[in-house]
């Protein structure tokens, strides 16, 4: 194999450079050729392909964001948004392809693969946490460490007005960056949606807490709690007693910023085996690390299978919040 394709798509992460840069000087190193390709899938369509080299890669394993723009592309989802992939792809000589994001730009490589045969191995770029495969995601390390930096200031206001606060994190289906934040943070609640948390329950802890003498709590609430976010569970504690509620979204914050040194070593790592993985003739897998192991999980599987949420950790986070 002589030229590698690499992409960035869906939502940014904090250290796709760090794991582009790794892929750009692997491949280099293994003495391939490095084709960038511009915004995800949509580049990939339009043929915005540009050819890396070490020093395009200067200075970025800092950045957060990414350097190749990112975006979802409806075309893709069509078989023949596909083959204009596929035939700009072979117009440009790319022999194979790292693709960098979520579950969403697996489905899409798994497609890519399955009808035109282009070796593709992909890393976890996610601030979620959610892909079956691998301890932990790129970006994840630096979204909890956002989340428990705004806990830590948000407690003082909270503690100075005698307020509830609820704090919403990023995680629309999975709460692994509110359970970590939460626990992190010393929340008093973690509404995650793969626990049921009615906001009865939520009204009642908060008001057991007042009678042991407690004057602020922190409730940190996962986007996709199925109770809602937490406008609508604040809104629904306010109205059942004297408590005054204080809601925080921290939204896309905890994407942006640099990555902290964790993401950075984690996409380094991901990003040289990736490379290394399709010179070896992988594809139509995900490289991941679990327990300070490389492990190569089939695309089908990262989306397919459910990574489970620490119950441990969580039961730890209500003991002590007590």
């Amino acid at each position: 194999m002589d030229v590698i394709g690499v992409f960035t798509s869906g939502g940014d992460a904090p250290g796709m450079n760090a794991c582009l840069r790794a892929v750009v000087r692997t491949a280099i190193y293994r003495g391939c050729r490095v084709i960038g390709i511009q915004r995800g899938y949509v580049g990939m369509i339009e043929g915005e392909f540009e050819e890396l080299t070490a020093k395009s890669v200067s200075n970025i394993v800092q950045l957060g964001g990414t350097m190749l723009k990112t975006g979802r592309s409806e075309r893709f989802r069509e078989r023949e948004g596909r083959e204009e992939a596929a035939e700009q792809l072979r117009r440009a000589g790319v022999e194979g392809l790292v693709a960098i994001g979520g579950d969403g730009t697996f489905r899409g490589a798994h497609d890519l693969w399955e009808e035109y045969g282009i070796p593709i191995v992909g890393v976890p770029g996610t601030i979620d946490n959610d892909l079956y495969g691998t301890d932990a995601t790129i970006g994840y390390h630096t979204a909890v460490a956002r989340g428990v930096e705004a806990i830590d200031r948000i407690r003082d206001t909270a503690t100075s007005h005698e307020r509830i606060f609820f704090v919403e994190v990023m995680g629309r289906e999975a709460g692994f960056i509110a359970l970590a934040v939460g626990a992190a943070g010393g929340a008093e609640l973690i509404a995650v949606p793969e626990r049921d948390m009615s906001v009865e329950d939520i009204y009642r802890t908060l008001e057991e807490g007042v009678e042991r003498g407690k004057t602020s709590s922190i409730v940190v609430v996962a986007e996709g709690d199925e109770e809602g976010g937490a406008l609508a569970i604040a809104r629904k504690v306010q109205q059942m007693g004297p408590v005054e509620c204080r809601v925080c979204v921290l939204g896309h914050t905890q994407r942006g910023g640099n990555p902290v040194p964790a993401d950075r070593i984690l996409a380094s790592r991901l990003g040289a085996e990736a490379v290394d993985a399709l010179l070896d003739g992988k594809s139509d897998v995900m490289v991941g690390l679990i327990d300070k192991r490389i492990v190569f999980t089939p695309f089908r599987e990262t989306w397919e299978k459910r990574k489970n949420l620490d119950q441990d950790l969580y039961e730890l986070a209500r003991m002590l919040a007590t």
